[in-house]
């Protein structure tokens, strides 16, 4: 074995131009295999965090109950948001519903403003938490809070789109929207938010006054609660919220938590994963081709290397050995290499946008087994047929 290992490496150090060549397309194919693994995992985790840090901590709760007529009205009680906050891991949560205008009805602005048509407004009745659940940035003004809901008091919310359209753009005018013939005034833009986005494309109106003018929500425009926990707490607030929001009927309640992580980064990745996959597959194809036609090239050049070994006693296997060891050691190297820079690859890329590196260890201990592997498949019909080459013949050329 030592010999046979000596001598593999003089063959490939005979001509080291050559035999670089002849590895690179195997540190190519390995060095793609690794670091499309170690960046699919490394970006796997980004999404998760991301994940967690927001959508892993809504909650959104519907109710089935008036939607499908067991109850009569709104199934959520008066004081939802109380019932629900003090469960421990809720940041904030409240009822929404869009609200149905009568025929006819649209939103006009004043002072001065456009009018915009039924068919383009979306008017929304919310608790003051809903709005502090949808983490939103204020352009101008400020959110209604408690008092407004508890007090009836006619004041809007406009989103950035809708206050657009409507042509406000200050408050200092202190300028009031009219829903139908029903005066709001207007104390706060919303610019973006973090959840809900058609809020803002929206008027929001406190619930109370929302009820007051247009009736309860009903089988059309059922009431939602919107949510907001802790980090980890989602689940948990899920399982509890209907027990809480109404003990004797928790079923009129359907608790929506956040989707699986796990399920969201595997659609996400799949199709990348496969394309760079076969990128790599393909560049190790092309590495094996480029061992298995050196291998052959070296065959026919020592030709008379092979009859002189043939005639001074090695057998066929000590041959199909030396050629075979020569191209695994060609795959290995080329392996290794690859291996080292697909693994340089994804810390580069994980440094350079501030992420985690995330590389299996049993991707780098496979990596440099397929380079040995693919170094002998190349090199199994050159080995073949330099074992097949006669000892007479081979010194008579």
């Amino acid at each position: 074995m030592r010999d046979l290992l000596s001598e593999a490496v003089a063959g490939v150090l005979q001509r080291p131009a050559r035999s670089v060549l002849t590895a690179l397309g195997t540190v190519l194919g390995i060095g793609s295999f690794v670091a499309v693994l170690g960046l699919t995992a490394t970006t796997s985790s980004q999404i998760d965090g991301r994940f967690n840090a927001l959508t892993a901590t809504e909650v959104t709760v519907e109710d089935i109950g008036a939607a499908d007529g067991s109850a009569i009205g709104v199934s959520f009680p008066d004081d939802a948001a109380d019932r629900i906050e003090r469960l421990n891991g809720v940041s904030d949560a409240g009822v929404y519903w869009p609200v149905s205008l009568p025929d006819g009805a649209g939103v006009r602005a004043s002072p001065v403003g456009a009018t915009v048509g039924e068919e383009e407004t979306q008017v929304a009745a919310a608790g003051p938490g809903v709005l502090r659940a949808a983490q939103p940035t204020l352009e101008a003004g400020r959110l209604f809070d408690e008092y407004h809901e508890k007090e009836a008091v006619p004041v809007a919310v406009v989103g950035s789109g809708m206050a657009a359209r409507l042509g406000i753009t200050t408050l200092e005018s202190r300028p009031v929207v009219f829903i139908g013939d029903r005066p709001f005034t207007v104390i706060g833009i919303i610019g973006d938010v973090r959840r809900k986005t058609d809020l803002l494309l929206s008027v929001v109106v406190p619930g109370s006054v929302a009820a007051r003018e247009w009736g309860e929500p009903g089988a059309e425009s059922p009431a939602r609660m919107l949510i907001s926990t802790e980090l980890g707490a989602a689940t948990q607030i899920a399982d509890q919220a209907p027990l809480a929001l109404d003990p004797a009927h928790p079923e009129r309640f359907k608790a929506v938590p956040p989707p699986d992580p796990k399920a969201l980064r595997d659609t996400v990745g799949s199709d990348l994963n496969q394309l760079f996959l076969l990128l790599a597959v393909v560049c190790l194809v092309i590495g094996a081709v480029g061992i298995a036609n050196t291998t052959l090239v070296a065959v026919l050049e020592r030709t008379g290397e092979i009859g002189l070994r043939r005639t001074l006693g090695a057998r066929a296997g000590h041959i199909t050995s030396q050629f075979l060891a020569e191209s695994a050691a060609l795959g290995t190297v080329g392996g290794l290499v690859g291996t080292a820079l697909g693994a340089l690859t994804v810390v580069a890329v994980a440094v350079a946008r501030e992420w985690t590196p995330v590389v299996h260890p049993t991707t780098l201990l496979a990596a440099p087994l397929i380079g040995l592997v693919t170094g002998l498949l190349a090199g199994a019909y050159p080995a073949w047929r330099a074992s097949r080459i006669e000892p007479a013949e081979a010194l008579r050329r």
